[in-house]
């Protein structure tokens, strides 16, 4: 199998015992699934298992895959179940911040460490030392709901029916958290003294 071969050929690949079209599959997403999972999460050690039981899932369920939707859409739906679930067992818990330092990144913020490879963040232009962290603390703020849709259409270009189908509710109703997200975010970088121009722009149409 080539590169042009599609994420569903690869996956009905591994289902049939290919394990090399999994190793693709795992090339191809891990970066942006993992990337997702850490702005969900907020904590690098809880995404990184978040990440391991996502790949873990998707191999007990080849069994049962059926190409009825994008694999990218069935993989972004398993991984934010999981994070769900994760945000819900550690609800008790203090976690650490996005500007907390982390591990080998001692005196760096977490929304420092965050790669962009896939991405296509509305800030790419702006992003800096300065205001990524700002940036990322605002993200985080905002209400789960809000900050998925966010985050799939934003960073990882996915459409809002296909966002629909990764949280289980219908179109409108992500369009709605994705105009509030905006509005949050906005409200939230001017009272840390940016203009919100990083927002402008952005559509929901």
């Amino acid at each position: 199998m080539g590169p042009d071969t599609t994420d569903e050929q690869l996956m009905l690949a591994f289902k049939a015992g290919d394990a090399r079209a999994f190793a693709t599959l795992v090339s191809r997403h891990r970066g942006p699934v993992y990337n997702f999972i850490l702005r969900f999460v907020g904590q690098r050690q809880r995404a990184e298992d978040v990440l391991q039981e996502t790949w873990l899932k998707v191999v007990r369920s080849s069994s049962d895959y059926q190409p009825k939707a994008r694999f990218t859409t069935w993989v972004f739906t398993i991984a934010r179940n999981l994070c769900v679930d994760s945000a819900r067992k550690e609800s008790y818990r203090q976690t650490d911040s996005l500007d907390a330092p982390v591990g080998e990144d001692e005196g760096r913020a977490l929304g420092e460490t965050v790669s962009d490879d896939a991405g296509t963040a509305p800030d790419r232009s702006a992003y800096n030392a300065g205001l990524r962290p700002t940036l990322e603390k605002a993200i985080a703020a905002l209400p789960d709901e809000q900050r998925e849709v966010f985050l799939l259409r934003e960073y990882h270009g996915v459409g809002f029916k296909e966002i629909a189908e990764v949280t289980g509710v219908n179109e409108n109703t992500v369009k709605s958290r994705m105009r509030y997200a905006l509005e949050g975010l906005r409200k939230r970088l001017e009272s840390a003294g940016v203009d919100g121009e990083l927002m402008e722009g952005r559509t929901v149409a």
